[in-house]
Parts: C-alpha cells; structure tokens; sequence
C-alpha cells in the first residue's frame, strides 16, 4: 500500500530546508496543526499526516491487531519517514504521539534530528507505588473508557472541554468535539485503550536524539508534573512551560506553539 495515501500525506513549505514532522493526538488529525502551519512553512518542510483510523487516511489500512498497540502506529510513523526520503526530522508529536516519537526514535535514531513531544505523557495512570503521578487514577481511567463504549458521542462532548480548557473560549471545546465526532467509534475505542492505558516510562530512558519537552502551564489531561518527569527520565533534554493553558496550546496558542517549535527545530540538526 501507499504509505503517502495509507495517511493522507501533506508536504508544504520551504524545499530543502530542515524537515518537521507533525504528528496529531487521539481524535484529532492534521487539521488541527492548521494555525501554526503558516508559521512553520516559512523556514521548514512540514510534513503532516493523519494516523491510519484518523482524519482522511485510508480506513482500510486500519487493524486491531497493528494499531491496538502504540508499536503500530510506530511502524507506520517510520515507514513514513523512509518512504519520504527527507532525511531525518524533527519529529513533533503531541500527546499520545509524542510517546510514538519517544519509540520511534529510539528504534530508529538516524531517522530523527529531534524530538519535540508536545504535552507528552508516558502513563496517564498515576502509581502510587512509585509515588509517579500520571493525572488519573486507575479508577478514573477504567470509567473514562466504560463511558466512551457505552456513548461515544456523548463522551465526546463531555471530555473535549475538559481536554481543550479554556472555558472562555468554547469554540475550542466545540472544534475538538466536532473532530472526535468524525472518528469512528469502533476505532476510536480501540486508540483510547493504546492512549489511556500505555505505559512507556520505562521507554524515555533510551531517546538519544535531541528532544524538547514543551508542557502547558495548566493542563488537566497532563499536569506539569508529568512533564517534569519526562524531562528528568530523557537524558539531555529540554523543558519548556508553555504559557498556553489546556492540552491542544497548537489550537489554544498557535503562535506560542509555532514559535517553540521553531527555535528548537533550526537548532536540532
């Protein structure tokens, strides 16, 4: 199969220049990236796509066995970067991207030159036992799911404006919710398993590419602690808190977003 069809592949920018990878979260697809693309596009060659399942990617390609899993939307990620040919990127990945990122690359370094995860989080589940503390409780988690089988779009009203924040501005809330309203439940249920219940802690330990950590300052779905944790476990990396409030800054404070995104990128290589 085409990979550049499989995922609804879009090239924009400066030819030649440094390659940026965006990568959207669960629910989303690449539309979401729109209001810092402009930005981007003027000193780099952005690379966007949707996750098989997301967006206007190719639905047949989507299977339980391949994307029940992070590994395989990893596979897909890295397919991706050979079939362009573009040399290594900065890959961006918010959210449950940005641990496709943290495998991606370090299965694949030469592939990247550099991460930015973008409110990252290795395990949403906090763990009392290590005192790590992921924003949710296992509790909280397993009536998060049971709520989206049994009403996939009522959840989606209900979480979107608790993911978004920004309670001033509702049309936030109202575009996330439109967009989880276009994935198809059977597979959003499946991608809400591989984005709440993953743990790769264990995993941030082996990135070896430059990475920037960029967390908002108040964010429900993953609090600052979390970034911190990310910073402390990925050898050499950056953080950054963002002034943006919320889980999506790329819609909340594109320039914001836009800006870190690109000093980091023009210093990665």
């Amino acid at each position: 199969m085409d990979v550049r069809s499989r995922n609804h592949v879009t090239v924009t920018g400066r030819t030649g220049g440094p390659v940026v990878m965006l990568a959207h979260g669960f629910g989303c697809d690449q539309n979401l990236w729109r209001l810092v693309v402009p930005e981007l596009e003027r000193h780099f060659t952005v690379v966007l796509f949707d996750h098989v399942g997301s967006g206007r990617s190719d639905l047949s390609a989507w299977s339980r066995e391949r994307h029940g899993s992070l590994d395989g939307y990893v596979d897909d990620v890295l397919e991706l970067c050979r079939e362009l040919a573009l040399g290594p990127v900065t890959f961006v990945g918010h959210s449950v991207s940005a641990m496709m990122g943290v495998l991606a690359a370090a299965r694949e370094p030469d592939a990247f030159s550099g991460l930015v995860l973008l409110a990252p989080s290795p395990c949403f589940v906090d763990d009392p036992a290590t005192g790590y503390r992921g924003g949710f409780s296992a509790e909280d988690v397993d009536e998060l799911l049971e709520s989206l089988d049994a009403n996939y779009l009522g959840w989606s009203g209900a979480m979107a404006p608790v993911i978004m924040g920004n309670a001033g501005r509702p049309e936030l809330a109202e575009e996330l919710t439109n967009s989880f309203c276009r994935t198809d439940p059977a597979i959003a249920r499946v991608f809400a398993r591989v984005t709440f219940l993953s743990d790769n802690r264990a995993d941030l330990a082996a990135v070896r590419v430059p990475t920037l950590v960029a967390q908002c300052s108040l964010d429900a779905i993953a609090p600052p602690e979390v970034g911190a944790y990310v910073h402390a476990q990925i050898p050499g990396s950056e953080l950054l808190t963002l002034n943006a409030t919320g889980h999506c800054p790329q819609l909340a404070a594109p320039e914001e977003t836009a800006a870190a995104i690109s000093a980091f990128a023009g210093t990665a290589r």
